[in-house]
């Protein structure tokens, strides 16, 4: 069967994706995606160790980063991501730029990283208050309320899960209770953190309910790299990604809203405040 007529493949623009070896939502991050993009994963290597600062600092490592933006050189992408909101955010500010130094020197092409991804996300929508949900521990979700302060945007609630492995597995009914209890009344929107946490489906059923934007770690990563291509991600009815779906300046009162604020004193943790 001849089948010249066909034409090969199209031409396809590459993003490169350094994930953390336990990432398992590799399908979550084409979703973002135009077909014209290909996205090339590489994942730093294993350590016995579960989701923690612990974790945070040894999967961000400038070494382990060069070695991963290394291996995608070969294939020339034309952006590169670090796909991790707490490797990213460990180190505050100054160590999410070292990070994207550091890629930047090992591939010679522009790179990114999640957490600067978030700050990016948040100034396109003009927050400077914002709820979050994280599935960390309460020491890795208190760095990443630091690293949001120190860019100057406030906290305004915020629920944690806890969990220090399988992530992924979160069901969306969960993901959606935790945003209900992190976001009151004076947030402008709603960061969902963790890479490795769910979150496309869920979006905008909660942008419907809250009437704010709703962003996740993985959203923002793709929104980012697509960006630096001059190319728009995928995503009906999200407001980061559609300026259509984007709520005015002022955010009507939600009755029931929960009244929470910041992270739990300890006496709050041992009641099992989550």
């Amino acid at each position: 069967m001849d089948v010249s007529f066909l034409g090969g493949p199209r031409p396809q623009r590459g993003v490169g994706v350094v994930a953390p070896f336990d990432f398992a939502l590799d399908r979550e991050l084409w979703r973002w995606v135009p077909d014209e993009i290909s996205l090339h994963l590489t994942r730093t290597p294993y350590v016995p160790v579960e989701v923690s600062l612990d974790l945070a600092r040894l999967v961000s490592e400038h070494e382990t980063l060069h070695d991963a933006v290394r291996t995608l050189n070969a294939i020339t992408p034309e952006v590169v991501a670090y796909a991790c909101t707490s490797g990213s955010f460990v180190g505050g500010i100054a160590g999410e730029r070292a990070m994207c130094t550091a890629m930047t020197m090992a591939g010679a092409v522009p790179s990114l990283t999640t957490s600067g991804a978030l700050l990016d996300a948040l100034a396109e929508l003009g927050v400077r208050r914002v709820a979050l949900v994280t599935p960390y521990t309460v020491s890795v979700t208190r760095s990443l309320e630091e690293y949001v302060a120190e860019a100057g945007v406030s906290v305004t609630g915020c629920a944690y899960m806890g969990l220090t492995r399988h992530i992924w597995k979160v069901p969306y009914r969960q993901v959606s209770e935790m945003a209900h209890k992190a976001v009151r009344a004076d947030a402008q929107a709603l960061f969902i953190s963790c890479t490795n946490l769910p979150t496309y489906d869920v979006i905008p059923q909660l942008e419907a309910e809250l009437r704010i934007p709703v962003i996740s770690a993985n959203q923002v990563t793709m929104w980012a790299a697509l960006r630096r291509l001059g190319t728009r991600a995928v995503g009906p009815y999200q407001a980061l990604i559609d300026p259509a779906a984007r709520f005015g300046p002022v955010r009507p009162e939600i009755p029931g809203l929960p009244e929470v604020r910041g992270l739990p004193d300890e006496e709050q943790q041992q009641e099992g405040w989550t």
